[in-house]
């Protein structure tokens, strides 16, 4: 058994690497351990260990209703193997989606927080019930070990046609729900990949995907074990899923066609060259080693195509989830190695627990033959059910895959730099004013991200100069409408507006604090008397609150962030007008950010005549209604 032992060792080390990056990414964040940023918020871990497990681990209800629901008895010795690699991927899914998350902790969220409208939402239940489901169908291979809660495994045997049907249906809703995910970036994502029915595909490829994973495992662990191969199961797998490849490939050129984007996969940019080679490994190389009669029942040629699909598809989930939206996010980046350690360790952890169960529960027809004497193992060959497992049963194994897990996490954390242990937080930025007049450019941190803002249309709409006061709550003294950069002055952080110091020197030095603090009362912002017990609309010498403000004086203290005072004026505007007039896209993001399209009416590059790189352009009907362009012109040259 030395390639067992020999890979559990890497499989250890693997895991020891991870569990440095892992420690480092929960204790300091995401920013510490990843290369995402605004423009790639999603990236490995969402593509490989969240949208290619999920892929990955079809198998399960593929062998599950081959067997129960068709009745095909002969693939029953490589149900539990199937059900098994199934419920491994699916917590694998779950352990890298907790590294992704910002907030972690927050996982729980869609069990009790729900959000009917969103695809997200679904998935998230699907994948919960599911991994439930493929549980519950794993649970009585190892009850077999416990005498005792036969009944419990009797029930579940009893009832396993109701799990498999339930396990197809969420496993059904779920593949295709992750292609609904991509429906709405219709601008960010390349044509080649984007498509109406990117639900019908995912699904079709998550059924020929699952029958090749299925394969790949068998094939892995004859080889650790020196089990016969199943070739006579692993050559009617691959005959299945050559059709069903087939069936993928001519939905998938059939809808380029529909939509006329063929004409891209010949334009000889990255991006078409990257298809010919996901299409070539995932569909064509596997379809011709599957049914040709020169490579048919061939071991080494199944082999060579089961990689050659399964890394496909592992491709296409890549692509869609993040590498087909690099042309238009502006923005490069590519998986820090923390990223792939921790992807790398996810697996690796599966696989050990893989090698656990079949080595201690009756996973297969036969148990794993010896190396040495090829006799059948029996289960005191293995480390006793329920002792801590280290994976050998023997102490010398045990020491030498615990030193290879200590050694790796320890050259993984010399490998991390450790130079700051605390978060820094939000970085102060101050906020600046709005440009132009008429027609505004609202870019308060001046990244040159800006939402243009028609004044004039606005101040009409909402009742000539007597509406001022809708936006402009506050004002400084001989001020008509004060910036909402003076009081809002940080672009992401709250701001205190109140000057304690001048306060006090204008009403006569330390002499003056039980004007405002009660005396015998602790001196603090709680104890303190409103600001309209000396203030009112008519006092010229301090700040003042507009008459028709809906926010009182004693609220002027601290004033929130620039981000969230633009959205929670204008959100709350646009929504309401959205339910009065029937338009529900004026209050949704679109209405004031425009997209990043290859098509659009107008560049901001031409508007202004300058040289910088076209990053924003106005292409929502919205906004093409509300600009006037010469008048954006105009207020441009201006400044």
């Amino acid at each position: 058994m030395d390639r067992v032992r020999r890979f559990k060792l890497l499989l250890w080390s693997i895991c020891g690497l991870a569990f440095a990056v892992a420690f480092r990414r929960f204790l300091l964040g995401l920013g510490s351990s990843t290369n995402l940023n605004d423009g790639t918020p999603w990236g490995l871990w969402v593509g490989f260990d969240v949208m290619g497990g999920v892929a990955l681990a079809a198998g399960g209800f593929v062998i599950t209703a081959t067997v129960y629901i068709l009745k095909k008895e002969e693939f029953h010795p490589i149900v539990r193997p199937a059900v098994l690699t199934a419920f491994l991927g699916y917590a694998a899914v779950a352990v890298g989606l907790l590294a992704d998350l910002g907030l972690p902790w927050h996982i729980w969220h869609p069990t009790i927080y729900w959000q009917h409208h969103s695809a997200l939402f679904e998935v998230a239940w699907c994948v919960m019930l599911y991994l439930t489901v493929l549980a519950l169908e794993f649970l009585p291979v190892p009850l077999e070990s416990f005498p005792r809660l036969g009944k419990i495994r009797n029930f579940l045997v009893k009832n396993r046609l109701i799990l498999v049907i339930l396990g197809i249906m969420l496993s059904t809703l779920h593949q295709s729900s992750l292609g609904t995910l991509f429906l709405i970036m219709p601008y960010r994502l390349h044509a080649l990949w984007y498509t109406p029915i990117l639900p019908l595909l995912f699904f079709i490829s998550a059924i020929s995907l699952g029958l090749m994973m299925v394969s790949m495992e068998s094939l892995i662990t004859s080889y650790l074990y020196r089990r016969e191969p199943e070739t006579h199961l692993l050559t009617k797998l691959c005959k299945v899923a050559a059709w069903v490849l087939g069936g993928y490939l001519i939905v998938r050129i059939l809808d380029l066609l529909v939509r006329g984007e063929y004409l891209a996969i010949f334009e000889n940019s990255w991006q078409s060259w990257w298809f010919i080679i996901e299409i070539l490994i995932s569909a064509i190389i596997p379809i011709v080693l599957f049914t040709s009669k020169l490579t048919r029942g061939k071991l080494g040629w199944i082999t060579l195509g089961v990689v050659s699909g399964v890394s496909g598809f592992v491709l296409n989930r890549l692509n869609v989830g993040g590498i087909a939206m690099a042309g238009t996010t502006d923005s490069f980046y590519f998986p820090a190695w923390t990223e792939f350690a921790i992807s790398a360790g996810v697996v690796s952890g599966a696989a050990l627990v893989f090698l656990f169960a079949i080595e201690h529960f009756n996973v297969w027809e036969h148990p794993p033959r010896d190396e040495e004497d090829e006799k059948p193992y029996t289960l005191p060959r293995f480390a006793p059910v329920g002792t801590i497992w280290l994976g050998d049963p023997h102490t010398a194994g045990m020491k030498r895959n615990s030193m290879a897990f200590v050694v790796a996490a320890a050259f993984g954390f010399s490998l991390l730099p450790f130079s700051s242990l605390e978060s820094k937080g939000l970085i102060k930025t101050p906020a600046n004013s709005a440009r132009g007049k008429d027609i505004m450019q609202i870019d308060a941190n001046r990244d040159g991200f800006f939402v243009t803002f028609d004044h004039k249309k606005h101040e009409n709409s909402l009742g000539q100069t007597q509406s001022c006061a809708v936006c402009h709550h506050a004002k400084l003294p001989a001020d008509e409408q004060t910036s909402c950069a003076a009081c809002h002055q940080d672009v992401y952080l709250v701001t205190c507006i109140f000057d304690h110091e001048k306060h006090k020197t204008w009403l006569g030095g330390n002499q003056s604090c039980t004007q405002c603090h009660p005396a015998g009362q602790n001196r603090s912002v709680d104890t303190a008397v409103e600001c309209n017990h000396c203030h009112n609309a008519e006092d010229a010498s301090l700040v003042l609150a507009v008459q028709e403000s809906p926010i009182r004086m004693d609220q002027l203290n601290m004033a929130g962030s620039y981000v969230d005072a633009m959205h929670g004026l204008c959100v709350t505007c646009h929504k309401e007008i959205a339910e009065r007039i029937y338009r529900p896209l004026h209050g949704t993001c679109t209405t004031c950010h425009p997209f990043v399209a290859e098509e659009s009416k107008y560049e901001w590059d031409k508007l202004t005549q300058t040289t910088a790189s076209p990053r924003w352009v106005i292409s929502t009907p919205l906004l093409q209604e509300n600009i006037d362009v010469e008048k954006l012109k105009e207020s441009v040259a201006a400044q």
